[in-house]
């Protein structure tokens, strides 16, 4: 199915993706007044299932960051699980998936402000691949763009007109031959990459930044953290980290919705470890990809069924 054919929720309701239009003075589109989500959905060919990853506490992130640019999601997170349920039963996907849920100021008209703007809402869900190249990892570079810092636009919301931040790190990073790019805050510390959190294994320990360093709160960050704690033993540690320090790390990795678990094997020419996927790195994978897929009991409830028994249905218009 091409992607004009597919089917999303925007409007209130069910529709094709070549129906739903937004005018070219959209307020969110001219002054980047939305916020959004990525959602990954793992397929499952041995159950002919599709599992949703961390679904409510990405819609619940996407409450947190709708509320600083003074927007409120119309549903509720059960309300919006159900719909993404239902809009996934509804393209018949049968392979991995990317959701993106995306709210943003409506308004058709110029000025730029937050206040007295109307908001619209849309879920669109596509068939995704990967974000890397699984099978190699990352040569990198510590780019010449800072992490917007805090004060000038909030990033612990995922803000789309902060990504031009981001798309200014990336694009420098691979007209310069690298494959990614890592950000530092205003204060020089290593804050993350251009659409990924950064962990570094350094003295037995797994090191990440602390959220004052301006990153994103990540969900797969988070997800990380407790299959290290738990499942590694490991003492994981949110700290202000230097950029020398990446040069003598063990293992660096990043992590995030979309590129999963990547490895880092050069950090400014300067190799990391060995040059290949590293012990740490490579455990996390593997949990990480059994979680994902349902295969571990004890963490089943990270992940929604997409063709399991429907729930109480939600009041939902459809085409």
């Amino acid at each position: 199915m091409e992607l004009k054919e597919s089917i999303v929720y925007a409007q209130g309701r069910f529709q094709r993706y070549d129906e739903a239009r937004v005018g070219l003075l959209t307020h969110g589109l001219n002054y980047g007044t939305g916020c959004f989500e990525g959602i990954r959905g793992f397929w499952r060919e041995d159950e002919g299932q599709l599992y949703l990853f961390q679904l409510r506490e990405h819609f619940d992130r996407l409450a947190q960051s709708a509320r600083i640019l003074l927007m409120q999601v119309p549903l509720s997170t059960e309300e919006l699980v159900e719909i993404t349920l239902e809009l996934c039963r509804r393209n018949a996907f049968d392979q991995n998936v990317y959701v993106r849920p995306l709210i943003f100021k409506a308004a058709e008209d110029v000025g730029v402000r937050l206040h007295n703007v109307p908001e619209a809402f849309a879920i669109v869900a596509l068939p995704y691949t990967s974000y890397f190249d699984d099978d190699r990892g990352l040569a990198v570079c510590v780019s010449s763009w800072r992490r917007a810092d805090d004060t000038m636009a909030p990033a612990r919301a995922k803000i789309t007109g902060n990504y031009v931040n981001s798309a200014l790190a990336k694009s420098e990073a691979q007209m310069s031959g690298f494959d990614e790019a890592i950000l530092l805050s205003h204060d020089g510390h290593v804050s993350e990459g251009s659409a990924e959190n950064l962990f570094l294994v350094r003295g037995g320990k797994l090191h990440t930044p602390d959220v004052a360093q301006n990153i994103l709160e990540g969900v797969t960050r988070r997800t990380i953290m407790h299959l290290a704690r738990q499942e590694l033993a490991l003492d994981v540690v949110e700290r202000a980290i230097d950029r020398s320090e990446l040069y003598t790390a063990d293992e660096i990795f990043l992590s995030g919705t979309a590129a999963g678990i990547q490895y880092i094997t050069s950090v400014d020419h300067r190799q990391i470890g060995g040059g290949t996927a590293g012990p740490v790195v490579q455990q996390l994978r593997r949990l990480y990809d059994l979680a994902t897929l349902g295969h571990e009991a004890k963490y089943r409830s990270w992940v929604t069924s997409v063709y399991a028994t429907r729930a109480k249905a939600v009041a939902l218009h459809s085409l």
